[in-house]
C-alpha cells in the first residue's frame, strides 16, 4: 500500500512526534477513568468493594511471590514491614516506617504509585488497604489496616497503620483481614 502522496506527514514523522504516550501512564489513565465512572454509576462505597476485590487478589499473589524469592513458608514480622516499603517503591511509591512495634506499623508515603490519577478518587485506596492487609493477614493470621491520610483526599501524603491485633472495640473504619491462604 503507498501512502498519497497529498499527505501533510509521512508515518516516519508521526512516529518520531512527541508525545506523552506510554504505558504506564496509559494504564494509570485508564484505572483513573474505570475508578471515576465507577464511582459516578454506583458511588464511593460500592467502588471501594469493587477495588478491595481487585487489592485483595493482587495482595495473594504479591505476598507468594515474596515467599517464593525469599524461599519461606511465611514472611516474619521483619520482612513484613520491609516487603510493604519494598513493593511500593517496585510500583513509584514513596513509603516508609515511620512507627512500628509488636501492636503496629505506621508508614507514610509522599508519592503514590497511580501519580496524580489519584486525586479525587479515594477508592483507589483501598487497593492500598487490601494489598496491605493480605499480606500481613496471610503470614500473621490477622490484620486490621486504617488509612487516616491520603493523597487521594487531598492530603499531603499518606499515612496508612497496619495493626496486627483486632481492636478492643469494632470500629466502621477500619478494613479487617483474616488468613485464607497458608
Amino acid at each position: 500500500m503507498t501512502e498519497p502522496k497529498d499527505m501533510p506527514h509521512s508515518r516516519t514523522e508521526i512516529g518520531k512526534a512527541e508525545l506523552e504516550l506510554s504505558a504506564t501512564p496509559f494504564f494509570n489513565d485508564i484505572i483513573r477513568e474505570l475508578t471515576g465512572a465507577l464511582q459516578d454509576v454506583v458511588g464511593q462505597r460500592e467502588t471501594e468493594g469493587f477495588i478491595s476485590l481487585v487489592g485483595a487478589r493482587i495482595g495473594v499473589s504479591i505476598n507468594q511471590s515474596y515467599r517464593n524469592a525469599l524461599e519461606v513458608a511465611e514472611l516474619s514480622r521483619e520482612q513484613i514491614s520491609q516487603v510493604l516499603v519494598d513493593l511500593k517503591r517496585r510500583i513509584s511509591g514513596q513509603f516508609q516506617v515511620e512507627y512500628e512495634d509488636e501492636e503496629k506499623i505506621v508508614l507514610s508515603n509522599s508519592r503514590c504509585p497511580f501519580g496524580s490519577n489519584v486525586i479525587d478518587r479515594p477508592s483507589l485506596c483501598m487497593m492500598t488497604a487490601n494489598v496491605f492487609g493480605r499480606i500481613v493477614a496471610d503470614n500473621t493470621g490477622y490484620a486490621r489496616v486504617d488509612i487516616e491520610e491520603a493523597i487521594a483526599r487531598g492530603d499531603k501524603g499518606c499515612k496508612v497503620i497496619v495493626y496486627f491485633n483486632p481492636p478492643e472495640r469494632p470500629d466502621n473504619v477500619s478494613k479487617e483481614f483474616f488468613r485464607v491462604s497458608s
